[in-house]
């Protein structure tokens, strides 16, 4: 297929490129570098740099098949403070994507959701038919792009899946996680070990888990750009389904920064500071949709190796 990867030279972006590369499609990468890197667009892609609020048109012009969409902004706290940048950034643009979709007669859609969109959950694991109630301006503006994509689905016939998913780590090759603003756990550890930072901040130690810390769910980004493709090939016309994608299980801060330790060979030293307010005690999914209907299962659920890959990644960038 012909596709069109938005976002993809961003972090999972250019994985879930990468990946399809590999697979033998015809890839274009449409990024204006805000966040991503010209480096990260795969051999093999062509790229076009470029916001897609102004060129969108022209590059659906040449006739795809689908497209997924990781272009986004994504932090949080960022999005609280500035919320027009977000639901502009976001929002405004996932409009007009649709709209040049549905005027170039794309079929296909996948959409980089978040599980932000549950908010704090009234049950763990989370499946999708849990209530949506975002608790942050980011969580909101990706909930109102799933309402807008599910309206295109009804009323022209697109084919668009969104999958939800909580913690991405680890990296692919040279393909890994390097935000210029982290908020991360594993990458946040992980310059400890680095010497870029004194020690990681543990916020809260007396939450009702098995460790008195945090339990959140990680999943690697390879399992989730294979989800991707997968999404890709049972989008159904005129459907808009929803899959949360994560380990099932979850990991806790501290088996975190224990698993970082582990695979650096570095002490880590930890702090604990006071609970956030707004952090639920356990964010873990359920995963049952998505093996069910889309044979998807995550192959890359040890702990160690997702801090390893990301490790080697994280190194590399340093050498370089």
């Amino acid at each position: 297929m012909k596709l069109l990867v938005t976002g993809g030279a961003g972090y999972v972006g250019s994985v879930c490129a990468a990946r399809l590369v590999e697979s033998g499609h015809e890839v274009v990468v449409l990024d204006d570098l805000s966040t991503g890197h010209a480096d990260a667009v795969p051999e093999g892609a062509r790229f076009v740099e470029g916001d897609i609020n102004d060129v969108i048109d022209e590059v659906l012009a040449d006739g795809f098949d689908g497209v997924l969409h990781f272009a986004a902004k994504s932090l949080v706290g960022e999005s609280m403070v500035d919320p027009a940048k977000y639901w502009q950034g976001n929002v405004v643009t996932s409009l007009r994507l649709l709209e040049a979709m549905r005027r170039h007669a794309v079929p296909r859609l996948v959409f980089s959701s978040t599980a932000a969109t549950y908010g704090e959950p009234e049950e763990v694991p989370i499946a999708e038919t849990s209530p949506t109630r975002p608790t942050n301006t980011y969580g909101a503006t990706k909930l109102a792009i799933d309402h807008a994509i599910t309206s295109y689905a009804a009323a022209h016939g697109l084919a668009a899946v969104s999958l939800r998913y909580f913690n991405v780590a680890g990296a692919y090759g040279r393909y890994g996680e390097r935000h210029t603003t982290e908020t991360h756990l594993i990458p946040l550890v992980l310059q400890v070990a680095l010497g870029q930072r004194e020690q990681i901040q543990v916020y809260g130690e007396d939450w009702p888990t098995e460790d008195g810390t945090c339990v959140r769910d990680y999943i690697h980004v390879v399992d989730l750009s294979d989800a991707h493709a997968l999404a890709l090939e049972h989008a159904t016309k005129g459907e808009h389904r929803v899959y949360n994608l994560g380990n099932g299980t979850g990991f806790s801060v501290k088996q975190v920064i224990d698993a970082c330790r582990e695979v650096t060979g570095h002490p880590i030293p930890a702090a604990v500071a006071p609970r956030r307010a707004g952090d639920p005690a356990v964010l873990v999914a359920s995963s049952e949709r998505a093996r069910t209907e889309l044979g998807w299962a995550p192959e890359r659920v040890d702990l160690a190796g997702i801090v390893r890959d990301a490790w080697e990644f994280t190194r590399s960038r340093q050498e370089a």
